[in-house]
Formats: structure tokens, C-alpha cells, sequence
């Protein structure tokens, strides 16, 4: 198991504050994001007044940057490896199937 850096730890928290498993698409952080501000934003949850809210929108905010910002810098290969069970069309999909540029066209 690789060593946790500073960087990974605040990945992985970021992960667990925003309920994310162990890989999710940009869409689900997305939606993982705005359903946490849902529940967590001040204009929609009655906090009394001087007690603070059970999640600062701050740090939600802070773990949606944290895990858009690694997902942005990340290195994704473009070719299969020596691991890959699927087909040419297959690994391609798997990739960039909803993509609107590079996915099958809707009829």
C-alpha cells in the first residue's frame, strides 16, 4: 500500500466529506457537491444564531477544489496497458463515451 503524503490525506478527506467511493466520474463530484450544499447551505438550514453549522459551506467548497483540482492535473492514459481486458471500443467508451465530443451520437 503506497504511503499517505499530505496531499492524499487531504484528497481522501475531501472524498469522505463530499461521500465519493473510490472513483467517480467529474459529473458525480459534480453532483456530489451540490447535493452536500443542499443540505449543508446557510440560506437553506436554520442554524441558531451563534452555533455553527453541522458542515461550512467553506470546507465543502475546499474539498469540491481539492478533488477538481487533482482530477484536472491527472495523467490519463491513452492507449490501453498490459492489464486491459477490454476491446479497442470498449476502453474507448469506457473513457470518453459521454463525452458529447468524442462519444457515439445520439439519433
Amino acid at each position: 500500500m503506497p504511503k499517505k503524503t499530505a496531499k492524499w490525506e487531504k484528497i481522501l478527506a475531501a472524498r469522505q466529506l463530499l461521500e465519493l467511493g473510490n472513483a467517480a466520474s467529474l459529473e458525480e463530484i459534480r453532483e456530489a457537491y451540490r447535493r452536500k450544499a443542499k443540505q449543508h447551505h446557510p440560506d437553506t438550514v436554520p442554524v441558531a444564531p451563534g452555533q455553527e453549522p453541522p458542515v461550512a459551506m467553506h470546507l465543502l467548497t475546499e474539498a469540491y477544489q481539492t478533488i477538481i483540482g487533482y482530477c484536472h492535473t491527472y495523467r490519463i492514459p491513452l492507449e490501453p496497458g498490459d492489464n486491459n481486458q477490454d476491446d479497442d471500443e470498449d476502453w474507448w467508451m469506457k473513457r470518453f463515451g459521454q463525452d458529447p465530443l468524442w462519444g457515439k451520437t445520439r439519433d
